[in-house]
């Protein structure tokens, strides 16, 4: 089972993350999901990452843009997506939380980070610390089972499937692994956000397929 990964990730964020955070683990569809999306690893703008925190620990809560991401490509339904941009980060109580990720699983779509290490900021990680998740990401994939897998970044792409990628050269292009189907997809958030617009075209196409 998916919550039995909980105390693997919690050990793993006291060897590679900030000890005053939790980790995040997950949310969204958790059977067989129509689209898995990755993202490269929490940060402590998460408000479930702080130790007094008793609610849900799914990823980008009590953030703003990446939902602007999933507006664009019709995952989120408008009323919830009006409500979190009017929403400061102290107004997300643990029942908004989960009526966003309840909406996100009647989109048919599972997120999550290959890192679940919790850091201060957005700071690049070594290789390694995404490489200590890979096994653990792969067990969370086959108890998932999605049908595509959107992997954000070149370097979340590149350890996950293995081989060098850069995203502008394999737009839209289908990858196959372990029985799984992956994309690679520009990062829509942070320094990425001048991409946006590629993320958005490429996931509409994704979607499409």
């Amino acid at each position: 089972m998916l919550e039995e990964l909980y105390e693997k990730y919690d050990k793993l964020q006291k060897k590679y993350g900030d000890k005053s955070l939790h980790s995040i683990y997950f949310g969204g569809k958790k059977e067989h999901p129509k689209i898995c999306f990755v993202f490269m690893n929490p940060t402590a703008g998460n408000i479930a990452t702080t130790k007094d925190w008793d609610g849900p620990r799914y990823p980008w809560l009590g953030t703003k843009n990446i939902w602007k991401l999933f507006n664009q490509v019709d995952l989120i339904d408008k009323e919830i997506f009006d409500e979190i941009q009017a929403k400061k980060r102290k107004d997300w109580t643990k029942e908004f939380c989960e009526k966003v990720y309840k909406n996100i699983e009647e989109h048919d779509i599972f997120i999550t980070n290959l890192a679940k290490c919790t850091q201060i900021d957005a700071r690049p990680l070594k290789d390694d610390f995404y490489k200590a998740y890979l096994k653990l990401f792969m067990k969370e994939m086959s108890i998932v089972k999605p049908e595509k897998i959107v992997l954000f970044g070149n370097q979340v792409s590149s350890i996950v499937l293995g081989e060098k990628i850069k995203v502008s050269e394999v737009r839209k292009k289908k990858f196959e692994k372990d029985g799984f189907e992956f994309y690679s997809v520009f990062y829509p958030v942070g320094n990425g956000i001048f991409n946006i617009d590629k993320s958005i075209e490429d996931i509409l196409y994704i979607k499409s397929k």
